[in-house]
């Protein structure tokens, strides 16, 4: 709209000020540099390649050169693929309606816009980068490497380069960009310039991708709001004890341990989908473990310390509060890993305080990690320590690139569209937003993590793993459980959730839910949202568990509450925080939650 288009005098004005901004974000960076001990000039060392990709990428070009009739016949399909695209595009132009020659999947939001099927220069477009993302695509999975990790990386690293390399993700290439750039007279790529800026600055140095609007959440103001109160305070975690929601409630409490990855605010988000208060509206009195974010005086924590301070330690703290000493027990993701190691180890000694178990998307065999294993290899983990030996943490910041990478054409590429392109700003999303909230990992609890979990997989070979003494048996293990598995999950794929709980000895269901390691775990009946599946059977064939399931649909909520009632004892007045025997330190949501 003409009318609306800033005058030139102003926009030369912003150009000037953004201008100004990255001169002084460049000379921040160049301080930083020179503090951290930074060399800029390119050196051939492992600094500059810490996922070893290069080597990976020089195996695959050596193979294929070394078969150059493959290579042709390759090359000789992806022409073929051209010319056919070039006829029915020459068609196309001549009137004639064409079947595609290549088409984006369903889910594929990139391509959404109807330019790009209306409009031939596009729709070509569009095809061409589709034709070539597949043919690289499969000339990776048609080479068979000698080591199946460097296949793995090669696949997972072409992918982020097809990924980026998306005609959506460049002005001249994208109508929805270019016609956006018409009608504001390019302020949208003014204000892009100016989110990017905003963004290096946050990054301090580094691009951190904002994910929702600044300001738009405030943790225990309108996310993360359940009322409760902080009624332990140790080392590692703060212990939230949250106000009752019915006049009665079950005699065993219900303890929630989150992972230490992310804050425990993904079960309380807000109102409608918070499983924090659903459950204390079905009469639980619940806790939760609500991590501290640790600089570098915490560096030295183990994961024993995770154990001994943050699971054994809320243990003793609940029976002091309420004169409760057993619990039902639920853990999420990493916490659930810290949950079922505890509970090994309380077997071991005889400590049978947790009556029944729960796991969301959590891995104990770490086996088959998915995506997530491209980066546990000896190199890259040795980069990690190399990282945190210098400030005795990993940056929060590191850890969710690395999941977004799993996720980049949603978690990256739409906000680079979006944020930068478009001049926009994010959709304000109390999800995203807590994805964004990182928090650091001590230096040494996470690189035992990484090695002796995810690379030695440890945990799930009997007697392997010594913690707090003893040595740890899953199969020791027989505390009813419920394990659920997301059936999308890129983090704790289920097949690999499922095969880790096999190994438990008690009574056990698994339920698999629709959705990924987030939505299919955050799904409120409310919400009518997805679905679940259920087999009372074990086989060892993931597959055949899932063919002989029956699905049901909604939340799995309310089937997870039928079953846990079985184990949290009889009805007894309702409890409120702050007035047993532990007194209350602050409100909820705490003071850890927002460091």
């Amino acid at each position: 709209m003409a009318d609306a288009q800033k005058q030139p005098t102003d926009i030369n004005k912003e150009l000037g000020e953004i201008a100004e901004r990255s001169q002084q974000l460049m000379q921040q960076f160049l301080k930083k540099s020179a503090k951290d001990g930074h060399n800029l000039k390119p050196a051939m060392d492992s600094q500059f390649d810490p996922v070893g990709i290069s080597r990976a990428l020089t195996e695959m070009t050596q193979r294929m050169l070394n078969n150059p009739a493959k290579l042709v016949e390759a090359q000789t399909t992806l022409w073929q693929s051209y010319m056919k695209l070039w006829e029915t595009t020459t068609r196309r132009m001549m009137g004639e309606e064409v079947e595609p020659v290549a088409a984006p999947a369903r889910s594929d939001k990139r391509f959404r816009d109807e330019e790009w099927s209306e409009n031939f220069v596009f729709d070509y477009i569009k095809q061409s980068y589709l034709l070539a993302a597949q043919w690289l695509q499969n000339s990776v999975d048609e080479e068979h490497f000698e080591d199946k990790h460097h296949h793995e990386k090669v696949d997972f690293y072409i992918r982020q380069f097809i990924d980026a390399m998306a005609p959506t993700n460049f002005v001249a290439s994208n109508p929805t960009v270019l016609r956006e750039t018409f009608d504001t007279g390019g302020e949208n790529l003014i204000r892009g310039l100016n989110n990017l800026l905003e963004d290096m600055q946050a990054g301090k140095g580094s691009l951190k991708i904002s994910q929702t609007t600044p300001g738009t959440f405030e943790v225990g103001k309108n996310i993360a709001t359940t009322p409760g109160k902080v009624v332990h305070q140790g080392r590692l975690m703060q212990l939230v004890c949250f106000e009752p929601m019915t006049e009665q409630q079950f005699k065993r409490p219900l303890m929630i341990v989150p992972p230490w990855i992310n804050k425990y605010y993904i079960l309380d988000l807000q109102p409608k989908n918070s499983f924090v208060r659903w459950a204390s509206e079905q009469g639980h009195t619940v806790y939760v473990l609500s991590w501290v974010n640790p600089y570098e005086e915490l560096a030295n924590a183990t994961f024993e310390d995770y154990m001994r301070e943050g699971v054994m330690e809320a243990l003793d703290a609940i029976e002091r509060d309420i004169g409760e000493s057993e619990v039902d027990a639920v853990g999420y993701c990493l916490g659930g890993t810290l949950l079922a190691s505890t509970l090994a180890h309380m077997a071991a000694i005889g400590d049978d305080r947790i009556k029944s178990a729960t796991y969301f998307a959590s891995l104990v065999d770490f086996s088959e990690p998915g995506e997530l294993g491209v980066f546990i290899d000896e190199e890259q983990i040795k980069s990690i320590e190399d990282m945190m030996e210098k400030k005795g943490y990993l940056d929060g910041n590191q850890m969710a690139t690395t999941f977004n990478m799993l996720r980049s054409n949603d978690l990256i590429w739409s906000f680079v569209v979006n944020n930068y392109l478009m001049g926009k700003d994010p959709f304000p999303f109390d999800l995203l937003y807590w994805n964004s909230d990182a928090t650091r990992m001590p230096k040494a609890m996470h690189s035992f993590y990484l090695r002796n979990m995810y690379q030695q997989n440890q945990l799930a070979q009997p007697g392997e793993l010594t913690l707090l003494g003893t040595p740890l048996d899953l199969r020791a293990i027989k505390t009813p459980s419920t394990v659920i598995g997301t059936k999308e999950d890129h983090i704790a794929p289920w097949k690999a959730v499922y095969k880790g709980c096999r190994n438990y000895q008690g009574e056990k269901q698994f339920i698999l839910a629709a959705s990924g390691h987030i939505a299919g775990i955050v799904n409120p009946p409310a919400a009518n949202k997805y679905g679940y599946w259920l087999n009372d059977d074990w086989p060892e064939d993931r597959d055949a568990w899932l063919e002989g399931a029956t699905e049901h649909k909604g939340s799995w909520w309310p089937h997870w509450q039928q079953w846990v009632s079985k184990y949290a004892g009889e009805m007894v007045p309702a409890r409120v925080p702050g007035a047993n025997g532990l007194p209350a330190l602050e409100d909820a949501p705490g003071s850890f939650v927002k460091m």
